[in-house]
C-alpha cells in the first residue's frame, strides 16, 4: 500500500526549498543566517527573551543587542514550516527538517518547546563532500562502501559527524557503482545529485511516514543501497535486518558510543524470546561497525574524529550468535590486520601526530595500557609513518 502523505509534500520537500518572508523578525533571521555563515559557525540557538547564540569553534557565544521576542520566534518558525509539519509539530511538540537560506546555504532545523515557547536550534549543512582522508578517518574506512549486502552502523552521541560519515560513504558508492539508492532521512541533510548512481532521498513527515515504513516500502522500489538515517525503534530494526538480508546494502545509525553498546542496543529493544533469533541475524548480516567521537583540535579550528572499527570476521559472527558480547575487544584488539581499531588506539594516533591534545584523548580513554602501548608503538616508528591509523 502507498504511504499516505499530505498532499502539500507529494513534490519535493518545500522545506527543502522554501525561502523565507522579509517582513521585520524574518529580516533579523536572515541577516544571523548570514552571520553564521561569515562566522563559520556551526549552529544557531533563537529562544523568546534571549540574545540569539551561535557556536562558533564549539564556544556557545551571544550575538546582537536585542533580544527575541516570543511572537518572533513563532514567526519565524512557522514562517518556515509546509502545513503538514506543523501538525506534527502540534502534535509532538518537536520536529525536524531542513531549508535553504535565502543565499543558497542550507540549515537543518529544530523547532521545539521550552518553558513554554517556541526555540529552535539550526545546524549549518556543509554540501561540499570530501574523501576519508580529507576528513581524517583512517583509511581502512573506505572499505565499508565497497560492501554489496549486510548491514553497516554508524554509531555515536549526538553531533559525533555519523551524517557526514554516512553521506561520504554513498557519496563513494554513487561515484563508483551502478546503484540504485534510496535514502530515507529525518531530515534529508546532503543532497546526493544522480553521478554514476541513481539516487532518491525520502524525508520523513514529507515523503514518508516513519522509517519502517520506508524500508519495508524501499524493498518494492529496486533499491541496491539503503540509507536509514536513524533507527530509533524495534520495528524500524527489524526492516532493516530483513532488507539487509534479502541481499541489500543497509547502512544506518544508532546513538551508541561503543561497538559493543551498538550490537547490544540492537539485541535488547527485541523481547527476551526473540533475541536468540536476532542474534542469529545479525550474526549473518552484519558487516561493520563504527562508533566515532569528535574532539578538539589543539589548534583550535574544528574537531577530528577518534573512531573504533569492527569488522565482523567469522570469529566476530560466532560471539554475537552466542551472546558472548564481551570477547569481542579481544578479538578487535588483535585485529589489525583486518582493519580492527580500537578507541584507544585512534586516539593515540590522533594525538602522536598533533592532532589532538593528551588532555582530550585521555578523557575518553577506557583502557589506559591500550593507549600507551599505541602511542609508544607510533612514536618508536615515527620516522616511516605518515598519517594516523
Amino acid at each position: 500500500m502507498r504511504d499516505s502523505v499530505p498532499a502539500d509534500c507529494r513534490t519535493f520537500p518545500r522545506s527543502l526549498t522554501r525561502y523565507i518572508s522579509m517582513d521585520v523578525p524574518q529580516k533579523r533571521f536572515c541577516d544571523l543566517l548570514n552571520l553564521c555563515i561569515e562566522l563559520q559557525a556551526s549552529d544557531i540557538h533563537l529562544t523568546s527573551g534571549c540574545l540569539p547564540y551561535m557556536r562558533v569553534r564549539n564556544e556557545i557565544k551571544p550575538t546582537g543587542d536585542e533580544p527575541l521576542s516570543p511572537f518572533a520566534i513563532e514567526q519565524i518558525a512557522n514562517s518556515m514550516m509546509t502545513d503538514s509539519q506543523k501538525q506534527v509539530f502540534e502534535t509532538k511538540h518537536t520536529i525536524d527538517f531542513a531549508f535553504f537560506s535565502e543565499s543558497g546555504s542550507r540549515f537543518r532545523v529544530n523547532v521545539y518547546r521550552q518553558r513554554g515557547t517556541i526555540a529552535l536550534c539550526l545546524r549549518r549543512l556543509d554540501e561540499e563532500f570530501r574523501s576519508f582522508d580529507e576528513l581524517t578517518l583512517p583509511p581502512q574506512m573506505s572499505k565499508l562502501a565497497d560492501y554489496m549486502h549486510g548491514l553497516v552502523l554508524v554509531t555515536g552521541p549526538t553531533g559525533s559527524g555519523k551524517s557526514t560519515t554516512l553521506a561520504t560513504i554513498i557519496n563513494q558508492i554513487n561515484e563508483t557503482r551502478a546503484n540504485h539508492i534510496i535514502t530515507i532521512e529525518d531530515p534529508v541533510e546532503y543532497i546526493h545529485a544522480n553521478k554514476k548512481s541513481l539516487v532518491h532521498q525520502r524525508e520523513l513527515h514529507c515523503d514518508v511516514l516513519t522509517f519502517a515504513d520506508a524500508v519495508r516500502a524501499a524493498l518494492r522500489e529496486d533499491p541496491d543501497v539503503i540509507l536509514v538515517g536513524e533507527m530509533r525503534d524495534r520495528e524500524t530494526m527489524r526492516a532493516a535486518i530483513i532488507a539487509a538480508e534479502t541481499g541489500h546494502l543497509v547502512l544506518s545509525t544508532l546513538h551508541t558510543g561503543d561497538v559493543v553498546g551498538s550490537i547490544s542496543r540492537m539485541i535488547s529493544v527485541f523481547p527476551a524470546e526473540e533475541q536468540d533469533a536476532v542474534r542469529n541475524q545479525l550474526s549473518r548480516v552484519l558487516r561493520a561497525v563504527v562508533a566515532q567521537r569528535l574532539v578538539h583540535r589543539v589548534n583550535g579550528v574544528g574537531r577530528a574524529p577518534a573512531v573504533e572499527i569492527m569488522f565482523v570476521t567469522s570469529a566476530i559472527q560466532n560471539l554475537i550468535r552466542t551472546g558472548d558480547l564481551t570477547q569481542i575487544y579481544s578479538m578487535m584488539q588483535t585485529g589489525n590486520a583486518d582493519g580492527m581499531l580500537l578507541l584507544e588506539q585512534s586516539l593515540a594516533s590522533l594525538f602522536a601526530f598533533g592532532l589532538i591534545g593528551r588532555e582530550e584523548a585521555t578523557q575518553l580513554v577506557r583502557d589506559k595500557s591500550i593507549f600507551e602501548t599505541r602511542l609508544r608503538r607510533i612514536q618508536e616508528s615515527r620516522g616511516t609513518a605518515s598519517q594516523p591509523a
